[in-house]
C-alpha cells in the first residue's frame, strides 16, 4: 500500500490554472498533489550573445523554491548563491522545453521561463517542466496573435513525471514520503508523441534490472499521456 493510498500506476490529482500572473505573457499555477509550482513565461527581444545575428530564438529557464515550500525554512538562494541542485534543475527545464521548439520559427528572441515552487511534496522538477510548457504555449500564442511570428514554434507537448521502486514495487509519480524511501528513483521527460527527451534514473540503496527500468518507462509513458491531456484541458 502506498502512503497516499493510490494505485501503483496512479498520478496524484492534477490541476493547471492558466493566466494567474497579470503581466507575464504566459503563466499557470500547476498543482500535482501537494506540490504547487507557479510558472511564468516572459518574452524578451534579445538572445544570448552567442546567438546574436543568427536568426535563431532561445528558451531558457530559472527555478527556485520559496523559503517555506518545504518542512523547514530554507534560506533564500539570492543571499547565498544558487545550489548545485537548483542549477541542475533549471538547466533540465530549459533543455526539456527546447526539445519542442522550432528556434527558426521563434525568430531572434528569447522566452524566459520562471518556475517558483510554492509548496514541495516531491516531483518539483517534473511539475515545473509540465507547467512550464503551458506557460510557454501561452507566450507563443501571444506572439502569433500579435502577428510577430507566422509559424507556430512549438512542435509538440512536453511533460515530465517521476517513477520509482518503492517497497519493492514500481510506482508512478512519487510524493515525498515515497521519494525519500525509494530504492530506485527516476525522472522521465517525454513528448506528446511519446518520444524521450531525458531520463534520469539512479539507485538509492538498491540496484535495478533492465526489466524494472522498462516497467518504469511504461509507467512514465502512461503518466505523461495523462499529463498532456491535463495540459490540453487547461488550454481549451
Amino acid at each position: 500500500m502506498r502512503p497516499s493510498g493510490r494505485n501503483l500506476n496512479e498520478l496524484r490529482p492534477i490541476t493547471i490554472e492558466t493566466g494567474v500572473m497579470r503581466h507575464a505573457e504566459g503563466s499557470c499555477l500547476i498543482k500535482v498533489g501537494d506540490t504547487h509550482v507557479l510558472c511564468s513565461a516572459s518574452l524578451e527581444a534579445r538572445v544570448p550573445p552567442f546567438l546574436k545575428n543568427s536568426g535563431l530564438g532561445w528558451v531558457t529557464a530559472e527555478y527556485g523554491m520559496l523559503p517555506r515550500a518545504t518542512h523547514t525554512r530554507m534560506r533564500r538562494e539570492a543571499k547565498n548563491g544558487q545550489s548545485g541542485r537548483t542549477q541542475e534543475i533549471q538547466r533540465l527545464i530549459g533543455r526539456s522545453l527546447r526539445a519542442c521548439v522550432d528556434r527558426v520559427a521563434l525568430g531572434e528572441r528569447q522566452i524566459s521561463i520562471d518556475c517558483d515552487v510554492i509548496q514541495a511534496d516531491g516531483g518539483t522538477r517534473c511539475a515545473s517542466i509540465t507547467g512550464a510548457w503551458v506557460a510557454l504555449r501561452l507566450a507563443c500564442d501571444a506572439l502569433m496573435k500579435a502577428g510577430e511570428i507566422k509559424t507556430d514554434p512549438l512542435t509538440d507537448h512536453i511533460a515530465a513525471v517521476s517513477c520509482g521502486i518503492y517497497a519493492g514495487q514500481p510506482v508512478l509519480d512519487l510524493d515525498y514520503p515515497e521519494d525519500s524511501e525509494a530504492g530506485v528513483d527516476g525522472n522521465f521527460v517525454i513528448t506528446g508523441a511519446g518520444q524521450l527527451v531525458e531520463v534520469q534514473m539512479s539507485a538509492e540503496g538498491a540496484t535495478f534490472s533492465r526489466d524494472q527500468m522498462s516497467t518504469l518507462l511504461d509507467l512514465a509513458e502512461a503518466g505523461v499521456a495523462d499529463l498532456v491531456a491535463a495540459q490540453k484541458a487547461a488550454l481549451a
